[in-house]
């Protein structure tokens, strides 16, 4: 048990981290309106978990102008895919041990 518990992410473990890297997961990119209206939060929950992800390495942040509008793009790295594989893989493997 102990085993699998050491593989669960300490980075992921906020609904609103868990919901970015999912939604980053099977989309190449989300930008921020995009991911604040699926998640549901706020301006600066959105800003503050996307900045923790940012600091681990798992997201890039990319800012842009449309037109004369900013836009701010959100991309899961190599690293970020990889660790947030292996966070769900823990946590099927805690849920399958005490089946």
């Amino acid at each position: 048990m102990k085993n699998i518990l050491q593989h669960i992410n300490k980075a992921f473990d906020h609904r609103i981290r868990l919901g970015i890297m999912s939604i980053l997961m099977v989309n190449e990119y989300a930008d921020f309106t995009t991911l604040k209206e699926l998640l549901g939060v706020t301006d600066g929950n959105l800003a503050s978990h996307a900045k923790a992800l940012e600091s681990e390495k798992y997201i890039s942040i990319e800012k842009q102008f449309i037109g004369k509008k900013p836009n701010t793009r959100y991309i899961a790295t190599k690293e970020g895919k990889a660790a947030f594989k292996n966070h769900i893989d823990a946590l099927e493997k805690l849920i399958k041990k005490d089946n």
